[in-house]
Formats: C-alpha cells, structure tokens, sequence
C-alpha cells in the first residue's frame, strides 16, 4: 500500500473515532487483543504499536550475539507522523515490559568473554575454572535505561531528503550473567549506555564499517469491519539496523560472594580484574564504526480508541 494512502487511511481512521463510544475498561478482544499492553486510556496516546524481532545479530567490538528469542517492543505514540527529524517518547506499555529481551546465550560462553590473566591471584584463578568447568554459560539481556524515542513515519517510510533517518532510538546497557560474572556485570551504565538509532534505510557509519541497508518491510492496511477505515496497519519483513554506534567498556562484573574464594579479596580489586577480563576479550570499549544491530521483524499499528472500544 502506497505512503499516501496508508496515511490518508489513518488519519480518517483517527479523525472518525472521536465520535465512537467509549468502552468499560476490560481487554481488548478480536484483532485488536495483540494490542492489549498499548497504553490506549492514556489521553495522549492515539496509536498504538507492536513491534516483534524475530531474527538479527548484535555485534559488540569482537563478540557477535545471535538474536534467536523474540524481542517485542511495545506501547503508544501520540502521532504516526510527526514533522520532519520530530521524534516521540514511546509511552510505556501497561501491564508487560515496553521492551521484552529475553536473554540469549554469548556463544563461547564464560571462555568466549573472560581471558584470565597471569597475574591473576591463585584462588580467583581456581574459581574462575570451577566454575567454566561447570557452568560456562553466560547469557545476554538488553535493558533498555531511557525512554524509548520513535518515528513511525520514519520507520515506514525511510526519508530520502537527508534528515534524520532514526526510527528507533535505544539507550540500552547489556547484562551479562553466569556464577563468576555476578549478577551486576553490565555493558554500559544508565549514566553511560549504548545508544542505537535504529532505521530501515541505508546507513552511512564510520570506518570500518560499510554501509548496510534495513527494510520497511511490506504494509498492509488490515480491515476489520465493514467501513474500510476500521483498520490497522500489518506490516511484515521489516530490517531496523544500525552500525554506527560506539559501546562502552563493562564494569560490575565479578561476585565474591558465589566464587567460594579462601581468602579475601576486596571487592574493587575482583571487579577490577574481572571487568578488565571482560573488555579486554570482546574489545571493549568499541569505538563507533565497529559494531552493529541488524533486527529483523514484523510489526502492527492501530489507533489506541479501536483498541479501547474492542475490550471486554
């Protein structure tokens, strides 16, 4: 379906709810019950939007960790097309995270992220072994730390005037978890995180990257009744990348207390060690230009008052 149409369609869609019934508050049933986190009693929010990664990678410096568990980022905007290189805060979803990661495995494991120095202290040496020998795992989780910014419009139609082409903004920080990593080991802080601007253009990232081109996808206008404007947008094969950002060195990582360590060790000095293990086998930190975010998906975007008058 053409831009122009798909936007006219919309906005009559919107303009015409006004005049509908209220609903009691319950849950929204029929097409619109994939929406049912959407923030729709909010009076500022009149779409609502579901987006499903369902495919991608997340290069980090030298470790590249496959996406092979859906990611669902979701919630409200106050308009599908804001002015042009104008972008909104995603209202928070009500009742579900607004960014649901779970976590992924790191391929290689603790072997993959930690290289053990020399120097290391003989009984922090020992624990960290036992535990490889044990429970090599380690799993990745994307923790979003600020409000999510989108652009509907961009991320359907991807501008072609040289403004702004971000759909997505992310500013996110990486856990990192397994028995020796602790449960506070993070890549990137709330104060200093990673930031991705995600959009389904081309990008134009820094050396030694080349550019690499998303998707919109395909948009479909999906009725539900009979009036032809009772409808929300499907849209199917949608590529949201980024390899332009820069991520910052880990920090946290390391946990006296499950290490059974002998003798004590202080903390500062574990975090250091182990920290400085970690970025120092996946290249942290990464400068921009040597990492990327490849998020393969699909998506659906509903006026929030079809959504509040469907619930039960």
């Amino acid at each position: 379906m053409s831009k122009a149409l798909i936007s006219t369609a919309l906005a009559t869609a919107l303009a015409g709810i006004a005049a509908m019934p209220v609903a009691m508050a319950g849950t929204p049933t029929g097409p619109w019950a994939v929406f049912k986190y959407c923030p729709y009693n909010d009076p500022n929010v009149t779409t609502c939007v579901i987006n499903t990664t369902t495919s991608g990678s997340f290069t980090i410096g030298t470790t590249t960790l496959p996406i092979d568990k859906p990611i669902v980022l979701q919630g409200g905007v106050v308009t599908i097309a804001p002015p042009s290189n104008t972008f909104e805060p995603l209202y928070a979803a009500v009742g579900a995270p607004t960014l649901s990661s779970p976590p992924g495995k790191v391929p290689g494991g603790l072997l993959g992220i930690v290289n053990p120095a020399p120097d290391w202290p003989f009984p922090l040496w020992q624990a960290f072994w036992n535990i490889v020998n044990s429970v090599n795992d380690v799993t990745a989780t994307m923790e979003s730390v600020q409000t999510i910014q989108t652009s509907l419009a961009n991320g359907l139609y991807p501008p072609a005037d040289g403004s702004d082409p971000t759909a997505v903004r992310l500013a996110l920080r990486v856990r990192l978890q397994n028995p020796f990593l602790g449960s506070s080991c993070y890549i990137g802080t709330a104060q200093n995180p990673v930031v991705v601007k995600l959009q389904t253009g081309t990008t134009s990232p820094p050396a030694p990257n080349q550019p690499i081109a998303g998707s919109p996808g395909t948009a479909n206008f999906i009725t539900v009744t009979e009036d032809p404007y009772t409808a929300y947008i499907d849209v199917q094969g949608s590529s949201y990348v980024d390899n332009s950002f820069s991520v910052p060195k880990a920090s946290g990582c390391g946990n006296v207390t499950l290490l059974g360590i002998p003798i004590p060790i202080l903390t500062d000095v574990l975090e250091a060690l182990v920290s400085g293990a970690v970025n120092l086998k996946v290249g942290l930190p990464s400068a921009a230009g040597k990492n990327t975010a490849i998020l393969n998906g699909n998506a659906a975007i509903a006026a929030s008052e079809y959504v509040r008058n469907s619930a039960q």
